[in-house]
């Protein structure tokens, strides 16, 4: 298996897209060296935005863990989570009425924003299943994964309402070996359950990177083939952003284990134009 230098392929690229989890960031905190990254690009005139499934917190809340920790450059704006295209959603289709969420308080932002009123399933009543009009499933915290995981299910069953998934995730990585359940998961066993189909927004589907490229637009015009998606899973980040015809760099810091990454890009046949170890520049 080849390996490429990141910092060689970013120079081929006007704009990239990067995954967080596994690519910026892991379960120890920043990845060594992503500082001194954000500091080539920026000297180099290469924009950036981060593509992320994670719909726990807001934009303004998810930017500022990085500015915490010493990365200016990463302002709210360079955030674009799958909660924003779940907003949309709501606002567009449900536009009025209480929405039940899976989630935590932090995650609530997403409903709160549009002027929607937000109620943790955690609170919920059954008894008054008729006031929800629709249940946003947002973070795998923030609930009894028994009783409330329950209750969502016979909410979906009372009541026939739309169902959307804010996070496609089916895992994420607690540590170098370990996986917790995410949203995603969670969702897929709603479904099975009740036997309806859920709306889901977030990597691997085009509406993310759809977002993402109208996004960028507005700040200058840019080709799809001037774009490189860089991120550590091969079904949502890599296969996402070849779907979407962009170039992808797979990097080995996260989901995507090294001695693994041949299998299985052999074994599913979604093929990253690049496999870097990581994007550290040091």
């Amino acid at each position: 298996m080849h390996l490429h230098d990141f910092k060689s392929v970013a120079q081929n690229y006007r704009a990239i897209f990067f995954d967080a989890y596994g690519v910026l960031k892991n379960h120890k905190g920043l990845i060594p060296g992503v500082e001194q990254t954000f500091q080539f690009l920026k000297e180099n005139d290469i924009d950036f935005y981060i593509l992320t499934n994670d719909a726990s917190r807001s934009p303004l809340a998810l930017a500022s863990v990085y500015q915490e920790r010493g990365i200016a450059e990463i302002n709210e704006h360079k955030i674009i989570s799958s909660g924003m295209i779940a907003r949309e959603y709501l606002r567009l289709k449900v536009k009025s009425g209480v929405i039940a969420y899976l989630g935590t308080p932090q995650s609530a932002h997403y409903v709160e924003a549009i002027g929607l009123k937000a109620i943790s399933i955690r609170d919920l009543e059954l008894e008054d299943a008729d006031k929800i009009s629709a249940l946003v499933l947002l973070d795998d915290e923030g609930y009894d994964w028994n009783h409330d995981i329950n209750k969502a299910i016979n909410l979906v069953r009372i009541k026939n309402m739309p169902v959307i998934v804010a996070n496609t995730d089916a895992a994420y990585p607690v540590s170098k070996y370990d996986l917790a359940v995410a949203v995603g998961s969670i969702a897929n066993m709603m479904e099975h359950i009740v036997g309806k189909k859920f709306i889901r927004f977030g990597k691997p589907d085009a509406q993310m990177f759809n977002f993402a490229f109208e996004h960028i637009q507005k700040e200058r015009p840019i080709q799809k083939n001037e774009i490189l998606m860089v991120g550590d899973t091969l079904h949502t980040d890599i296969m996402g952003g070849n779907k979407f015809g962009m170039d992808t760099a797979l990097v080995l810091s996260g989901n995507t284990l090294p001695n693994r990454a041949e299998i299985l890009i052999e074994a599913y046949g979604i093929i990253p134009n690049y496999i870097c170890e990581s994007i550290a520049i040091g």
